[in-house]
């Protein structure tokens, strides 16, 4: 990636938004988990139930917000969804401040907050296509994936030092203030958005609802790749939780080392963010996503080997930090190649689509593990998904694709 590539003052403020945001969420990183279990006194099941039931549920909140946002200016719809992410999250320091808090609260408050992550997620996507020619979508999503990495590298540890002074509850506070700022910086984007495309004068339909799923199903391509990612993220995801629970409840170990053990390996992340841009120019988009999409497949059974102590410290940082190099370079790649594929009148709803599936994949899978975790214990479970994991790079895609279809009427697909 050429760092004197420019792509002007609105990317600019959109680039800082995001990052400022992301940093918020890594200094909150684990946050919810650990006030659960502290604060709560919440066991393994409880802790999967607070990942699993938000996930879900905000997924199932966001179906129907594809099609809504899809015919609207969307720099207005990122504000709003930074400004609900914001007030959601700042209602747990009151709570805990009035002494009030409860585990009831905390599932509430991840339903809105994922609700609104996949309505952004959606919306910025079809943004980033109005402020950018095609040509520039790799090198932008390449500098968002560094910038994610740089966060997770300064984040955790900086949360954990706050968590450990503070407590939990202070990052959470510190999370909804870079909401705020993130939608300060969306606004200073500035400029006129194009128009969308006028919607036909009717109510919502179930058709509309299903658009963005039928069209990546329509998709000889985007297929394979929509359940790969959600087969890989969900069960990565899974083990997340319980990994948490091994290791700040029966390994011991301290808050600074759990965001530490996550932190350090993000270093690969750059790098592999880096090196995106140039490995999809020389070897082309799908050969990238294939072998990145399998390699990545290879780490995640390592974490059910970890131990206590500096050992269980080393192997923690060096799977992590093969599995973030190699979905660093798998990432911006393919998030390039989905808005490549996707019709400009289309983008937001298949964008939902993917992402609420991701969300729904991720929950059920989570909850599924809590209970794995329960029966057999959190390693058991870990390795488990580790092993399943390494089956799916079958789901990649394995054909050339075939040239990108032109754009279909809003007016045809309701």
């Amino acid at each position: 990636m050429r760092s004197g590539h420019r792509l002007g003052r609105p990317f600019g403020w959109l680039w800082g938004a995001y990052g400022t945001s992301a940093l918020g969420t890594w200094l909150a990183f684990g946050a919810f988990p650990l006030i659960a279990v502290r604060v709560l006194h919440a066991g393994p099941a409880e802790v999967a139930v607070l990942s699993a039931a938000g996930a879900a549920v905000g997924a199932a909140a966001a179906v129907p917000l594809g099609p809504w946002v899809e015919f609207r200016r969307k720099r207005p719809v990122l504000i709003a969804a930074d400004l609900v992410r914001c007030a959601a999250l700042l209602t747990i320091p009151t709570a805990f401040a009035l002494g009030v808090l409860t585990f009831v609260q905390l599932l509430l408050v991840s339903v809105v907050v994922a609700a609104a992550d996949i309505t952004f997620r959606a919306a910025s996507g079809a943004y980033l296509k109005t402020l950018l020619p095609a040509e520039d979508l790799l090198v932008a999503n390449a500098r968002f994936e560094s910038t994610a990495w740089t966060t997770t590298i300064v984040g955790p540890p900086l949360g954990g030092a706050a968590i450990g002074l503070l407590g939990p509850v202070a990052t959470v506070a510190a999370d909804a203030a870079s909401y705020l700022l993130s939608a300060l910086g969306i606004r200073a984007t500035g400029g006129t958005e194009p128009a969308p495309e006028p919607r036909p004068a009717q109510r919502l339909r179930a058709r509309d609802l299903l658009d963005g799923w039928r069209y990546i199903l329509a998709d000889p391509t985007l297929r394979p790749l929509f359940f790969n990612t959600a087969l890989f993220n969900g069960l990565v995801m899974a083990a997340e939780p319980l990994l948490a629970v091994l290791m700040l409840g029966r390994l011991d170990f301290a808050a600074w080392q759990y965001g530490l053990a996550f932190a350090v390996p993000s270093i690969g992340g750059l790098l592999g963010a880096r090196l995106a841009r140039p490995l999809a120019a020389r070897f082309g988009q799908r050969r990238i996503l294939v072998a990145a999409g399998a390699l990545r497949a290879l780490w995640p059974v390592g974490l059910a080997f970890v131990g206590p102590g500096t050992a269980g410290l080393l192997l923690v940082m060096g799977v992590e930090l093969g599995l973030i190099f190699c979905c660093a370079v798998f990432n911006p790649v393919c998030a390039t190649y989905r808005l490549e594929r996707t019709p400009t009148d289309r983008t937001t709803r298949t964008l939902s689509a993917w992402a609420v599936t991701t969300k729904a994949a991720t929950a059920l899978l989570t909850a599924v593990w809590g209970v794995l975790g329960a029966l057999h214990g959190p390693r058991t479970a870990i390795a488990l998904a580790g092993v399943l994991v390494l089956a799916t790079p079958l789901l990649l895609p394995r054909r050339t694709p075939a040239p990108q279809p032109e754009p279909v009427p809003a007016a045809s697909g309701g």
